[in-house]
């Protein structure tokens, strides 16, 4: 530990915990070891805190084991001793080490049944498949019991130096994996610079539900809720992969945002977010959807109890209105907002993709396109934009913004800046015509494109060149044909002289 009041610090804990991967590099994929190391962090300081309390208790009731026990009750997490962190590093060089992880991972969900019911049941670090037979698996278990010791992570909240940084670190390992997982990192992350503008741009506000039925690990959601300036909101999410559902569960719990409710399940065969048997509403809906899924359900579409695809049904092979469908029914009537990650296609194809998006602009409540730069994804270089849908809007009006050109370019992915997201945020608010950046379209300006939302139709972009001097051109021409004649001459006289 570096700083003067020997607190870890956040960078520190983030190195501790990513140089804890190097167990797993190499022999399981990132997709899969993920799960491995985030369930590990949350042991580990669910384990501290445990601790520490005890202590704090058996101070104060002079170690009276039934009022500390009674008292321990009622905190945040409960854990039975032998399912502490504490026990299984004891245990790090017994032969059946997964299985004793396994069985104290059964039962701290058994003992926090309303919070964790279910959030370990897709992870098995008795497994062969991925860590190995014998051997092999209880080097990698007890070398990542060792990267976790009190020694290299005591995470007690006196020894930690800043707020939120068990979260924070969470989140750094999230966007790490996903950076290493490629295309499948993009299945459960959004980039943090993406999620933040999207989080501007809907505005949440004190007293708003906020949903994302395509919650991933809970991170958009998480940075929607940090834009509402105090405390009073709710969130909602829904999340089709087992595995990554309880991450979002466990990456709440680390942003101590414990009344989220996460659900597990196909948002459009299987919409599980409801009140009455009808779909919940909510004031905020953001999402960043699987890009023109295939297979999504279009089969059963027509005879959707919720009523969802009133303006059509997508395309077999392309899900992403039915995403945007679903998001925008489960918005408030006259209030609700929608902000939307969606692939460039959404914009311009035609088919039942072009009627839908047709209806959506007469009952004019999209408000905004965002075209955003190439490469900012994981795992797709493709350009995407973001779709800003309000009840709530007056004029029949549509802000065109291009942000394609203005970005950090990295080397493995580009990123938006800090002054990228406010020039796009600030254009949104004042809804302004910028030359080559933004155009406020009126309604007759969309219908005259046939309803076509593709962003150059309405920002021109195109930088015209210079006129050409062509007798300046000329002149410089003949200028440098004089000097490579003068050039020959010498040259051939440097032979003579040598012989040549």
């Amino acid at each position: 530990m570096t700083n003067s009041e020997n607190k870890i610090t956040q960078s520190e804990i983030n190195n501790i915990a990513w140089k804890a991967c190097d167990t797993f590099r190499g022999v399981v994929d990132p997709a899969e070891y993920k799960n491995y190391i985030l369930v590990m962090l949350f042991l580990k300081y669910i384990s501290d805190t445990w601790k520490a309390n005890y202590e704090k208790y058996s101070d104060q009731f002079k170690g009276d084991e039934k009022k500390i026990e009674r008292r321990l009750q009622r905190d945040r997490f409960t854990l039975p001793k032998h399912c502490t962190f504490d026990y299984l590093y004891s245990k790090r060089s017994e032969s059946n080490i997964g299985e004793l992880i396994n069985t104290a991972l059964e039962e701290i969900e058994e003992a926090n049944k309303s919070k964790l019911e279910g959030v370990f049941r897709n992870i098995d670090f008795n497994s062969e498949s991925n860590l190995g037979r014998t051997k092999d698996r209880n080097k990698r278990l007890k070398d990542l019991l060792e990267d976790f010791s009190d020694e290299k992570l005591n995470l007690r909240a006196e020894n930690i130096e800043g707020e939120d940084v068990i979260g924070n670190t969470y989140e750094y390992l999230i966007s790490r994996f996903a950076s290493d997982a490629g295309k499948k990192g993009g299945e459960f992350y959004t980039p943090k610079e993406v999620a933040q503008l999207l989080a501007k741009l809907v505005q949440p506000k004190s007293g708003d539900r906020i949903c994302d039925p395509c919650a991933g690990s809970g991170s958009l959601l998480i940075r929607v809720a940090s834009e509402v300036t105090d405390d009073n909101f709710s969130l909602y999410g829904q999340e089709s992969n087992g595995s990554t559902w309880a991450l979002s569960k466990i990456n709440m719990f680390l942003h101590q945002i414990d009344s989220a409710t996460m659900k597990w399940g196909d948002t459009i065969n299987s919409p599980q977010l409801l009140e009455n048997d009808e779909l919940m509403k909510f004031n905020v809906v953001v999402a960043n959807p699987p890009f023109s899924l295939d297979k999504w359900g279009a089969d059963t579409a027509d005879s959707d109890k919720y009523k969802r695809f009133h303006r059509g049904i997508p395309p077999k092979s392309k899900g992403d209105y039915a995403f945007i469908t679903h998001m925008i029914e489960t918005t408030v009537a006259n209030t609700g907002k929608v902000g939307v990650v969606v692939p460039h296609g959404v914009l311009f194809r035609g088919g039942g993709e072009g009627k839908i998006r047709q209806k959506l602009i007469e009952e004019n409540i999209l408000d905004t396109v965002v075209g955003l730069p190439s490469n900012l994804f994981f795992g797709t270089g493709i350009p995407a934009a973001i779709l800003i849908f309000d009840k709530n809007k007056t004029k029949k009006d549509v802000l065109f913004i291009d942000a394609s050109s203005e970005y950090d370019d990295g080397k493995k992915q580009n990123k938006l800046r800090d002054q990228d997201i406010e020039k796009i945020f600030n254009t949104f608010k004042e809804r302004k015509t910028i030359d080559k950046y933004s155009y406020l379209a009126s309604f007759d300006d969309i219908k005259e494109n046939d309803f076509n939302l593709n962003i150059p139709r309405y920002v021109d972009t195109f930088e015209e060149e210079e006129p050409i001097d062509i007798a300046q051109v000329q002149k410089e021409i003949e200028e440098l044909e004089g000097q490579l004649s003068d050039v020959r001459v010498k040259m051939q006289r440097y032979l003579k002289e040598l012989g040549i």
